[in-house]
């Protein structure tokens, strides 16, 4: 029994001086045992990474349930402690329980005895429930968690002599692997380069084939004459068109030439696409009698119109002018229940003609916003001429009133013989003046029995160039017009009146009034003569210088007054004989 309590004085004084020792040294190792805490969730499933970090004794407390109550006073003074229970576990089971506890936060010293009994350690643990110690076969999966050990590894310095080495090993190799899977993607990246020449086949050259259609190559049934029949070789590829040693002629492809006089030569060929055009179904951007072709052949079309014709635009560039048309075929499209296709051929072609100013030409435009002023009559130079026309018909249903203006009477023939109620056809017009812009117009013209324009009796045949009103058998005005014949339409007024003759006695107030035959009213045997007032109209937007023959009642009184007007030229006709038959 003393032995037993000296060896039991040794044994406790033994691990009172450990304990010291190890409270002496292994203060800083509880501050670090607060990492362990952390991996206690996943302790259960790898069990072996955790004995790296002390931290997991935790796992040890599962199996104290059989001794918690009274372990849990003691390890608050021995909180230390824990590693000295691992050498008495065999002699005082129950105090170990006690101090597995506290060794919470001492995890690094049951490292240090792991690696010199590893066999007999994971037996007690059983019993005083240090599982911890059980994790000393953890050593074969160090290699990756070695990485875990170094940070807490700090507060136990004697575990860096054995285990942290040879991890830290594996680690380089570790990252040796990932520079392994970058090099086989490089190699790949280079035959992707070489990959890329096969795309220069993209300009094929064999596509160029397609250039044949567009050739000289035309058939001599097919030439078309192309420029002057005295070209030269070079004077004929300058205008695009092709020589074959005798003649220039237009080639299979649309030919284009501008003229000096401005005009559009378009010509078109066939073969121009592929399949052939229909040159039936070519058109500009507009229509005309232009637009179509002037001449055209199995193999051609040949189309000339002036710039300004078919919708072409024409655009004011500095130095240039420039005539813009567009060239289109139409196709034929058959339709069908759930579709439609066509197989002509869809041709668009812009065509432009550009002119380039290299001379300066004058150019006077007059531009008038307002009407010019009415002309003035002032007495002037103005010499007129009055014939009688004495044209027949000699071609049944030809126009008596335009054929009796073909010929007239001479002074030779004067006095000219006719019968009462035979037309007598008038003409007055001006003599040496070529200015188209003037007109003649015609006064009052009448008749009388004297050359002398103021002798009396007169009768009027028009009154401010119409027909006197009162006359049952008014006097017709005949329109002279281009198709008369006469240079200037302008310079001429023509009329045709019934021959009559005048008669004596009566009222004159009453001379428009049938008479009987027994009356006091008497033809005489006198000469006709006519006579006209006429001047010179300057045309404006407010006067046509016509006549105005179509008047209200209150306003042909005004027509019998007999006015002279000063700024006339009087024009008379030599001698008309009545004659009796």
């Amino acid at each position: 029994m003393t032995m037993k309590l000296i060896y039991c004085c040794l044994l406790a004084v033994a691990f009172h001086g450990y304990l010291a020792v190890a409270q002496d040294g292994k203060p800083m190792s509880p501050q670090k045992p607060s990492y362990p805490p952390q991996p206690q969730n996943p302790m259960p499933p790898p069990p072996p990474q955790y004995p790296q970090k002390p931290a997991y004794p935790p796992p040890p407390q599962n199996p104290l349930p059989p001794p918690p109550p009274p372990p849990p006073q003691y390890p608050q003074k021995p909180a230390y402690p824990p590693p000295p229970p691992q050498n008495p576990l065999p002699p005082p089971p129950p105090p170990p329980p006690q101090y597995p506890q506290k060794p919470a936060y001492p995890p690094p010293p049951p490292q240090n005895p792991l690696p010199p009994p590893p066999p007999p350690p994971p037996q007690y643990p059983q019993k005083p429930a240090y599982p911890p110690p059980p994790q000393n076969p953890l050593p074969p999966p160090p290699p990756p968690p070695p990485q875990y050990p170094q940070k807490p590894a700090y507060p136990p310095p004697p575990q860096n002599p054995p285990p942290p080495p040879p991890p830290q090993y594996p680690q380089k190799p570790a990252y040796p692997p990932p520079p392994q899977n970058p090099m086989p993607p490089p190699p790949p990246q280079y035959p992707q380069k070489p990959s890329n020449p096969p795309q220069p086949q993209i300009p094929q050259v064999p596509m160029q084939p397609t250039v044949p259609f567009h050739t000289c190559d035309v058939p001599p049934q097919y030439k078309i004459q192309c420029g002057p029949a005295s070209i030269t070789a070079q004077g004929c590829q300058a205008i695009d068109c092709c020589y074959d040693g005798q003649m220039c002629y237009y080639g299979k492809f649309v030919t284009l030439q501008c003229t000096k006089d401005g005009q559009f030569i378009i010509v078109v060929a066939r073969d121009a696409t592929l399949p052939y055009i229909d040159l039936e179904s070519i058109s500009f951007l507009g229509q005309g009698p232009n637009c179509s072709p002037v001449g055209t052949t199995s193999a051609f079309a040949i189309y000339q119109f002036p710039v300004t014709d078919c919708g072409t635009v024409m655009t004011d560039q500095p130095g240039a002018i420039i005539y813009d048309n567009k060239m289109t075929s139409s196709y034929e499209v058959a339709v069908g229940p759930y579709g439609a296709i066509t197989r002509d051929s869809q041709y668009e072609l812009h065509v432009q003609c550009k002119y380039i100013g290299t001379a300066v030409e004058a150019l006077v435009i007059e531009v008038g916003v307002i009407p010019p002023p009415p002309p003035v009559a002032a007495p002037g130079i103005l010499r007129v001429e009055l014939r009688i026309g004495n044209g027949v018909c000699m071609v049944k249903g030809c126009d008596e009133d335009q054929e009796a203006y073909t010929s007239y009477y001479t002074d030779a023939d004067y006095p000219v013989t006719k019968v009462l109620r035979d037309p007598v056809y008038v003409e007055v017009h001006i003599l040496e003046r070529t200015d188209p812009n003037i007109v003649l117009t015609l006064g009052r013209c009448w008749a009388n029995t004297s050359p002398n324009p103021l002798v009396f009796p007169q009768w009027d045949l028009l009154i401010d160039g119409c027909p006197y009103h009162e006359d049952h058998y008014q006097t017709q005005l005949i329109p002279v017009g281009p198709s008369s014949g006469v240079l200037f339409p302008t310079h001429y007024r023509r009329f045709v009146f019934k021959m009559f003759t005048f008669v004596s006695g009566g009222v004159a107030s009453d001379f428009t009034k049938k008479a009987p035959s027994d009356a006091t009213w008497t033809p005489l045997q006198e000469n006709v003569y006519i006579h006209c007032e006429t001047a010179v109209c300057q045309p404006s937007f407010s006067n046509n210088c016509e006549p105005r023959c179509f008047r209200k009642k209150r306003e042909i009184s005004g027509s019998v007054k007999k006015q002279y007007r000063e700024e006339t030229t009087l024009i008379s006709s030599n001698k008309i004989i009545f004659t009796k038959l």
